[in-house]
């Protein structure tokens, strides 16, 4: 039986197919249209996702949506008959486009169907899920864990903005919610967008600025904001937020609580909003973890699966494991709406199809390597149609010769094997340089990337060497689980370093490895398994072996405000266009220093442009 999911129309657009069970692709439609968090009718997802497979639209049994219009319409109605008159301007810019488009989705979708499959009766064919439950499915249902709590956070979907299911086989049933407008997600972004950030992509900078400050506003936040129970049931004092009626996530009253206005993105980065971040992600750890703790007594169960926004808070999703009110945790590497598609694939699959689940007790994401990937032919086809200059290689040369490289100090652009699905780079489109460089992390963040200097990059280390360089011993593919580096290889401060505030810590180095260590001495951890991706473990141990180091930093390859490389012509283009000084794409080897010159300041121009 094969099923085609689909995310569309809000942000993330997706498209994931499953054969009888088993995830045969999954990709995002940004990669392919260069729009960043593209929102648009997946058309390119499918189209690879039915290419990977080798079949027509005519041959999918069923499409599923992940989540239901009419309902998120009641929702918009509701808070407005709530609320109103207050929030007419907000409703009054939404009715038409819900009337023009949103509430006819299922006509949208149809329509869109038929311009590939004109004959088949689509409407026999179409199923939608509820935006939750295609979380939780596709946390559950790709887990090594025969049943497991699954845990699902975000913004909001249709009603619900956290809810609770119980997974056992192939079933899946959602026990516990609670409802719009009170949210975790939408309380982080009403942050996010205060301390200066975009909401819904700007919410991982929030976290990575929040070890520069102090959490002097916690108790601000819990005696105002948020009623917090012990069970980590809460809701929110909406006369601080704006989101339900107007057009931004907080008010007035928000703003005189903490002594100031939001931040603009060009104002600079004060203390004030350091401590403000640190604040707010301190709260959310604390009623993330009242909530696990309160389901693990109440269930009895001891495995834990995550999905939604908020799972890819990896500070919290570290401080989870750690806390061991569950033995075990798998998070969704997907989790935001992009993952929304494969959900709903698996849901309509088990659950409305009632088909068994393979009981096997691995990881059915298989590395999240899901995208497409390029044979070694048609790289140096669309290389040499770049006009790159470049050399083949063999593998063994190459894994040498790149971790010759890296121990020289070049940031490389490592372009390998099927692209992953989800946010994170896992060593197919990644970045990746010494992590012992203490001059790195500002090189890359404002020479590669261009973008805030005090943005932390994650290692990517050997599964098997993680225990001796982080406090954590355990699996943790997907770079969704921050810990501490071990005390053997910390660089302790002296009493005058440990006083300083905000960013004048950042050019501090905290320990052995100073480029993949944060502030607080944490890092974003992603081990690498031989088996799920051979060509990047390969490339670890022969840098382990230059260096006695088995591990390497690991960003997503692209430039700020673009999505990651999908191709051999975006990874040239990108190399072109910032100071990355190699590219490796498949056994292609290419130089900075070897390109034409006009054809580099053509790319870069055209970056500056952009």
């Amino acid at each position: 039986m094969r099923i085609l999911g689909l995310s569309a129309y809000y942000h993330d657009s997706a498209a994931a197919l499953i054969d009888d069970g088993r995830i045969v692709a999954a990709a995002q439609e940004e990669r392919f249209t260069r729009v960043k968090h593209d929102s648009n009718y997946p058309h390119h997802a499918i189209e690879y996702c039915l290419a990977q497979a080798g079949m027509s639209m005519a041959e999918i049994d069923h499409i599923v949506f992940y989540d239901k219009p009419f309902l998120k319409f009641e929702r918009l109605l509701e808070t407005y008959l709530a609320f109103a008159p207050k929030g007419f301007r907000s409703f009054r810019m939404a009715i038409p486009v819900w009337l023009r488009e949103k509430l006819f989705q299922k006509s949208l979708l149809i329509d869109e169907l038929k311009i590939n499959a004109p004959d088949v009766k689509w409407e026999q064919k179409l199923l939608f899920s509820e935006h939750h439950l295609s979380h939780a499915a596709s946390a559950f249902f790709p887990s090594p864990f025969d049943e497991a709590v699954v845990l699902t956070m975000d913004g909001v979907g249709e009603w619900a903005t956290t809810s609770v299911a119980i997974g056992r086989g192939n079933q899946l049933d959602v026990i516990k919610e609670i409802h719009f407008p009170h949210s975790l997600g939408l309380l982080y972004s009403a942050f996010t967008y205060y301390c200066g950030f975009k909401v819904n992509s700007g919410e991982y900078k929030l976290m990575g600025l929040a070890p520069y400050g102090n959490p002097t506003y916690r108790q601000t936040i819990l005696d105002h904001l948020i009623d917090l129970k012990p069970d980590g049931s809460f809701r929110l004092n909406m006369r601080y937020f704006d989101y339900c009626t107007g057009l931004t996530m907080t008010n007035r009253r928000f703003h005189k609580l903490f002594g100031m206005k939001p931040r603009s993105a060009d104002q600079p980065l004060t203390q004030a909003y350091m401590d403000i971040a640190a604040s707010i992600q301190s709260v959310l750890e604390e009623a993330v973890l009242r909530l696990t703790r309160a389901l693990a007594k109440e269930t009895g169960m001891r495995n834990l699966c995550l999905a939604g926004g908020v799972a890819l808070n990896c500070v919290a999703n570290g401080k989870i494991l750690r806390d061991g009110a569950f033995e075990k945790l798998w998070i969704q590497p997907a989790s935001g709406d992009a993952g929304g598609a494969l959900g709903a694939a698996l849901a309509a699959y088990h659950l409305n199809q009632k088909q068994p689940r393979s009981a096997s007790g691995t990881d059915q994401m298989f590395g999240s390597y899901l995208g497409p990937e390029f044979s070694q032919s048609e790289i140096e086809v669309a290389l040499t149609e770049a006009g790159a200059a470049f050399e083949v290689i063999g593998d063994e040369q190459l894994y040498t010769q790149t971790a010759d490289a890296l121990a020289d100090g070049n940031a490389i652009g490592w372009f390998q094997g099927r692209m992953e699905f989800g946010p994170r780079a896992l060593g197919n489109c990644s970045i990746i340089a010494d992590p012992r460089n203490a001059a790195m992390q500002k090189q890359l963040n404002l020479k590669v990337k261009f973008r805030e200097s005090f943005r932390p990059f994650a290692p990517s280390i050997l599964r098997e060497e993680v225990a001796q360089w982080f406090e954590l011993d355990a699996d943790s593919p997907y770079m969704l689980l921050v810990a501490d580096v071990a005390p053997q290889h910390r660089i302790a401060m002296t009493p005058e370093q440990e006083a300083l505030f905000g960013l004048e810590k950042l050019n501090l180095p905290r320990s052995s490895i100073p480029a993949v260590t944060h502030v607080d001495y944490s890092a974003r951890v992603q081990t690498v398994h031989e088996d799920t991706n051979p060509r990047y473990h390969a490339l670890l141990k022969a840098f382990q072996a230059r260096t006695g180091c088995p591990l390497l930093v690991n960003t997503s390859f692209n430039v700020r405000g673009e999505p990651i490389v999908c191709t051999p012509q975006d990874a040239f283009r990108c190399f072109m266009g910032n100071d990355i000084d190699v590219l490796v794409v498949g056994n292609c080897w290419l130089s900075k220093t070897a390109q034409n010159p006009a054809l580099k300041q053509d790319y870069q121009n055209a970056f500056v442009e952009d």
